[in-house]
């Protein structure tokens, strides 16, 4: 659309915004992209749990170009600009304030064409695309990017913050299939950085890419990616298991990496509280165990090939089950067999039920995996010591020690919810987290507004001192980004 026939009256100025602002913002991406009215912001403007605030306007560019120009706009008038992929992010690190006074610049434009390398094993993939199509483009030459989750979020989320998931034990997080990217800078203002090669072996110097993997959009905006893409399994085995003790857990799960290696591509640990969850939520689901009622604890295993059962010359279900049979009574005290899509089904329904059981606290936290029992146990003793009237329902993965350790205040509770008292759950599980048991206080969810104030309670000073160097160096007015990394301020 030409300058001189752009109607910018519907735009508007909220709050303090630079008044040059709207009409900028069409010139660069069209009318059609700038949003201002209410109803058009809405979903922009609040997180899949946390973060609900009000944007000044949302755009929509399309491309690094327009990218560049708006990045350089908000510089230049001094504008706060946030990045937002799909929006499944749960720490509300691309959600706005309540100011009015910030850009939410969408990405969902960024599509284009996924570029297939069936030979180099990549997908080079624009940061809008979003999980569910970029496997389903996949999916034509056999492949996949097998970071399993509950949510659809766009490659440049998952990039932005690190994303893990299920299948984490088999093939590692999004930073360890990362090859290339294309980043646009704010310094200087809107400089693409083309880092987007396809080798899996470059070691000629700083691995750049690096800066802007897991760090929530700060420094620069993620447009492209080079993806390390994976064979499709031709066979799997499932199973939930009833392990014969809290105890028995660890050891199992060597006995899995013993006899079946790289096979073992999941290993959930389920409790019964969040079976029961999924029960209640959604009436199609029956209890797995039934008639017998649902044990205290579960394990969901999973044991994947890309080979046939000829040419690998094993049935992984049957040596799965035979597995079993060999460890029964000592490790194993039931097991469903071959339960297949419908116990992943009930897996990927907790999150979603227990959130109706009452107020959810969550804790999306990690653990050296040796310290798992003895961190849950210490945990439950000293919730049923300090908060009796709370309920745990705890899921998540224990092949790479991380648990989804979530806790519901129930809605019959004579007590009622009050920030004090979850704040100071809050404080006395992270500390025993971080400072008892040597692990993480966000094992995969990354560093937002929501848990910003827990990154500078136990990430050592020396640590937050240098990566507020390097964030000031990459963006010196810190524009980008809703987290400092480094000295609390």
């Amino acid at each position: 659309m030409p300058n001189d026939t752009i109607d910018t009256s519907a735009l508007g100025a909220p709050g303090r915004l630079h008044p040059e602002l709207a009409t900028e913002l069409v010139r660069i991406v069209g009318q059609e992209h700038v949003f201002a009215e209410a109803a058009d912001k809405l979903r922009y403007e609040i997180g899949a749990r946390y973060g609900e605030g009000k944007a000044g306007f949302v755009v929509r560019p399309s491309s690094a170009a327009e990218i560049g120009e708006v990045l350089a706009l908000c510089l230049r008038t001094g504008t706060p600009l946030i990045a937002q992929g799909a929006n499944t992010g749960l720490v509300a690190a691309s959600t706005p304030n309540e100011t009015g006074l910030q850009v939410v610049m969408s990405l969902e434009r960024l599509r284009g064409d996924v570029i297939v390398d069936r030979a180099n094993r990549t997908a080079t993939v624009g940061a809008g695309v979003t999980l569910q199509d970029l496997n389903e483009k996949l999916a034509a030459d056999n492949l996949c990017f097998p970071i399993d989750l509950g949510a659809n979020p766009s490659v440049g989320g998952m990039i932005a913050t690190n994303t893990g998931g299920s299948r984490l034990v088999r093939y590692g997080d999004v930073r360890h299939n990362l090859l290339g990217l294309e980043v646009v800078l704010a310094d200087p203002p809107g400089q693409v950085l083309d880092l987007m090669t396809g080798l899996r072996k470059n070691n000629t110097g700083y691995d750049l890419k690096q800066l802007f993997v897991g760090t929530g959009g700060a420094g620069g905006i993620i447009t492209r990616a080079v993806l390390q893409v994976h064979p499709l399994p031709r066979q799997t085995a499932t199973a939930l298991i009833v392990p014969t003790g809290q105890d028995a857990i660890l050891d199992l799960l060597i006995a899995l990496e013993g006899e079946f290696g790289d096979f073992l591509t999941a290993y959930e640990g389920i409790s019964k509280t969040c079976i029961e969850a999924v029960l209640d939520h959604m009436p199609s689901v029956s209890n797995p165990f039934a008639p017998e009622p649902i044990p205290d604890y579960m394990l969901l295993v999973e044991l994947s090939a890309t080979a046939s059962r000829e040419t690998l010359g094993m049935d992984l279900q049957e040596a799965l089950n035979g597995f079993l049979e060999q460890h029964f009574d000592v490790l194993v005290a039931n097991a469903l067999l071959d339960g297949g899509p419908d116990l992943w089904k009930i897996r990927h329904s907790i999150s979603e039920s227990i959130r109706h059981q009452g107020k959810l606290i969550a804790f999306d936290i990690a653990v050296p995996r040796s310290a798992m029992v003895a961190f849950r146990a210490e945990a439950i003793a000293m919730m049923d010591a300090r908060f009796p009237f709370l309920r745990l329902y705890d899921f998540g993965h224990w092949a790479d020690g991380g648990c989804h350790f979530n806790i519901v205040w129930p809605k019959e509770a004579e007590q009622k919810p009050d920030d004090a008292t979850i704040e100071s759950l809050r404080i006395a599980i992270y500390d025993l987290v971080v400072r008892s048991y040597g692990g993480s206080f966000s094992a995969e969810h990354g560093v937002g507004p929501y848990n910003e104030r827990f990154y500078h309670r136990y990430t050592a000073d020396t640590v937050q001192e240098f990566a507020g160097r390097v964030q000031s160096a990459i963006d010196p007015k810190h524009v980008l980004g809703q987290v400092w990394f480094g000295p609390e301020r």
